[in-house]
């Protein structure tokens, strides 16, 4: 069933309506939940390994959290509040998700959660309030309700572990001693330039003099490197040769990109496609009306040179095999790229009758409310 206050909004505008907002944010609390599952999956299946699925799993209850958050700080959209505070603003021609500047403004709150957090009242001080405007003036406490949800936007705020527009890599150790060593660095970025959440997953091996993880020089260095690089225009044979030649004793032998969207769905976006199209014909009841893309870009090195360096000196660089199909690894800058769709059973029992072309490579996700998860 589509969503008349929903399907109203313009493209990048606020969703104002307040059973619009709370309806588009348990749709998202629904999703999140999904995707852990769907790693789990792509686990079993030889897609991803133990170590990758626990950091997928990670940055999805980041994305919990963070939507969790926007949740509490529009709350009261659409009400009169005695202060205007905007709406949640979605990307609804290309992403389905809210807009870059959303995640912006909410790490400049989080900076400043303490300080709000000492002004405003206890929650239960507010509830206080609230029972007695509701019993001795018999109205509905709505700037009392606001205060509350902001109160909680910011608790949510000050407990950390959300989905910022840039998370920061982070190093864990797989295997190796001595000279050579196999991390697995991570990082995420939310791309300004699709709205959507990117993850970013890249077994490198260290033959540094000291290891990675403690090297005070070349972590930092490799930090700054990799922030500057994640943009979703760049192809990966781009951003893994950039560190391949920039670090004599770091070796990238396997990047990941993962980006998590667009979602479609009748109530919030305005896509055209073939995912739109089924939408539309499936006609799913509320909280079923919905599929998110899902793509996996894969790069891997297929073997190494050596080349010259200084007088006396070689380094090794890395060879990275690309898709060998039609010329497409120069197209892709990949190895292989994986597209994936997450959807409930009725939009998929929709998508199989259509058969829209293109989609008969593409990976089916099928979720029910139970959690159970098939793959087709």
């Amino acid at each position: 069933m589509s969503d008349p206050a929903g399907t109203s909004q313009l493209p990048g505008e606020g969703l104002s309506d307040t059973r619009a907002s709370r309806r588009y944010f348990a749709k998202f609390e629904v999703i999140t939940a999904h995707l852990a599952r769907v790693a789990a999956v792509m686990h079993a299946d030889g897609r991803l390994s133990r170590r990758e699925v626990a950091v997928l799993a990670t940055y999805a209850r980041r994305l919990m959290h963070s939507f969790r958050a926007l949740s509490m700080k529009y709350l009261l959209v659409g009400r009169d509040t005695g202060r205007f505070f905007g709406s949640l603003a979605v990307d609804r021609q290309k992403s389905g998700f809210p807009i870059h500047a959303e995640l912006m403004v909410m790490a400049n709150d989080a900076a400043q959660a303490a300080g709000h957090l000492a002004r405003l009242p206890e929650a239960q001080e507010l509830k206080h309030q609230m029972v007695e405007q509701i019993i001795s003036e018999r109205e509905i406490p709505t700037r009392l309700q606001f205060a509350l949800s902001q109160r909680l936007y910011y608790e949510e705020l000050s407990r950390g572990h959300l989905f910022w527009a840039r998370n920061d890599p982070q190093l864990d150790w797989i295997e190796g001693l001595g000279e050579r060593q196999r991390f697995l660095v991570h990082w995420a970025v939310y791309d300004s330039q699709t709205n959507l959440p990117t993850i970013y997953l890249m077994e490198i091996e260290d033959s540094g003099r000291v290891s990675l993880g403690r090297d005070g020089r070349r972590w930092p260095e490799l930090e700054a490197h990799l922030m500057g690089q994640s943009l979703g225009g760049l192809k990966l044979l781009t951003i893994a040769k950039g560190i391949d030649e920039s670090f004599d004793d770091l070796h990238p032998k396997r990047l990941r990109r993962l980006h998590v969207g667009p979602l479609y769905s009748q109530s919030f976006t305005a896509q055209g496609g073939p995912l739109a199209e089924v939408l539309a014909q499936a006609a799913a009841p509320a909280g079923h009306d919905w599929a998110l893309a899902w793509t996996d870009e894969i790069l891997e090195s297929e073997r190494i040179r050596e080349e010259r360096a200084g007088w006396f000196g070689t380094v090794e660089r890395e060879v990275f095999a690309l898709d060998p199909f039609a010329g497409r690894g120069a197209e892709t800058g990949a190895t292989r790229t994986e597209r994936a769709v997450i959807l409930p059973e009725r939009p998929y029992q929709t998508l199989v009758e259509a058969a829209p072309p293109g989609f008969s490579g593409v990976t089916k996700y099928v979720v029910s409310p139970s959690g159970r998860v098939l793959r087709y």
